[in-house]
């Protein structure tokens, strides 16, 4: 596993722990929930800015990204 990588896994751990730990649900729920909605994937597509930001910011992140989901997954069932 290369530095990139290693910097990667650290970050999506420590935002599937801070996401756990704001929604008062175990971390597993939470992985579950980031691979429900693809975000590990968001992270790898956007590592470039996202290993330059605070790991809050990355939890933010990874909550906007669950709300915009969450949001259009209920405009589109009313159609």
């Amino acid at each position: 596993m290369n530095d990139v990588q290693h910097d990667l896994n650290l970050m999506l751990v420590y935002a599937v722990e801070g996401y756990a730990g704001k929604h008062g649900i175990p971390e597993r729920e939470a992985f579950s929930v980031f691979r429900q909605y693809g975000i590990n994937e968001y992270f790898r597509k956007y590592y470039g800015v996202l290993h330059t930001q605070d790991f809050d910011e990355d939890v933010f992140f990874a909550e906007d990204l669950i709300d915009r989901a969450r949001e259009e997954s209920l405009c589109g069932a009313g159609k």
